[in-house]
């Protein structure tokens, strides 16, 4: 009775199944790493244009904190009235003294937007016609005020002693005092942004 052969597998053949089994692994391994990289850069991705528009975030608002407090920071441009030179006794009593000041109040430009239009339209109809200035006209109104102005003034700085008016805290309470006085006479119309002296000597 014969026995029945086993079936010897080829050596090559082995080699074949060996190899295709490894063969399987790489490419799993390559297609694993692949979607891990995919995964890793859209994250990496998704952050950092999160970051980045953060970043634009912050830096815009800074800049329009920055715009705001330039805007703040503009000082207000108003009609200036020259008071010319004032020669007054200071309230010292011995030794007298006297202080001799030019001084100067800035007022609230009523319409500002009309001056601009009409220095931009020429005048009344835009044909260039010599129409009056609204400065000049505002100037002009505020001359009449100017002997009570003059008044406020003095009041104010007659009522100081030298040693007052010598440190800077002296003559800028000075000023707002001028101002508070200036803006009674005003009435509201206008208000007083500020005060400036000129020549301020005193002896």
């Amino acid at each position: 009775m014969a026995k029945p052969t086993q079936e010897k597998i080829p050596e090559k053949e082995k080699d074949s199944r060996a190899e295709g089994g490894s063969g399987n692994t790489i490419l799993i391994n390559i297609v694993t790493t692949t979607i891990v990289c995919i995964i890793f850069i859209g994250v990496n991705y998704f952050l950092q244009s999160n970051l980045l528009a953060n970043q634009l975030k912050t830096v815009s608002s800074q800049e329009s904190v920055e715009d705001d407090s330039e805007q703040l920071d503009k000082p207000e441009r108003g009609i200036v009235l020259d008071l010319g030179d004032f020669t007054m006794n200071l309230s010292d009593v011995q030794p007298r003294r006297y202080l001799k000041a030019n001084v100067a109040v800035e007022v609230t430009n009523p319409m500002p937007e009309q001056i601009e239009e009409e220095k931009s339209s020429g005048g009344h109809g835009g044909h260039g016609a010599s129409a009056p200035n609204p400065k000049k006209a505002l100037i002009e109104e505020m001359e009449q005020y100017k002997p009570a102005i003059r008044d406020a003034v003095i009041t104010v700085l007659t009522s100081k002693t030298s040693d007052e008016l010598a440190t800077t805290a002296g003559k800028e309470l000075a000023k707002q005092q001028i101002a508070e006085s200036v803006n009674g006479i005003f009435d509201g119309e206008r208000e007083v942004i500020r005060v400036s002296f000129g020549q301020f000597i005193m002896q």
